[in-house]
């Protein structure tokens, strides 16, 4: 039990699996804005220059005020899910850093760096001794 634990633990924080989680969530909130920019601005200009409809200044506000509230809906998720996923990158990488073994060293006469198991450095063409573990 506790095998397919970790192995969901894997597949439910890995990677892809929480790219395609945020791309569904950020297109559903970001469908709302689209929808919202075609309800209240581009079909009651067609209406208007169609002559389907007249507008008065309440409407207008009110067209604009549900687009920017819409607007500042997908903004605050955008920000929550940045947030959330900051937040589980950093718990998930708890533990996990590897140290990074170079395999380069510096020349002792001219400083450049070069790989770790030259004998003569290729820009000074210095003798180098080779530190053996």
């Amino acid at each position: 039990m506790k095998n397919f634990i970790n192995e969901f633990k894997t597949f439910a924080l890995k990677g892809n699996m929480m790219d395609m989680a945020v791309g569904v969530i950020i297109g559903s909130a970001f469908s709302t804005v689209v929808t919202s920019l075609t309800d209240n601005f581009i079909n009651p200009i067609l209406n208007l220059i169609t002559g389907g409809a007249r507008y008065n200044l309440q409407d207008v506000a009110t067209f604009a005020s549900a687009f920017i509230s819409s607007l500042v809906n997908f903004l605050i998720m955008a920000f929550v899910l940045f947030c959330l996923l900051k937040t589980i990158n950093k718990l998930t990488s708890i533990g996990s850093k590897k140290k990074s073994i170079s395999k380069t060293k510096k020349c002792k006469y001219c400083m450049s760096e070069i790989d770790k198991m030259a004998t003569r450095c290729p820009y000074c063409t210095s003798k180098l001794v080779i530190k053996k573990a």
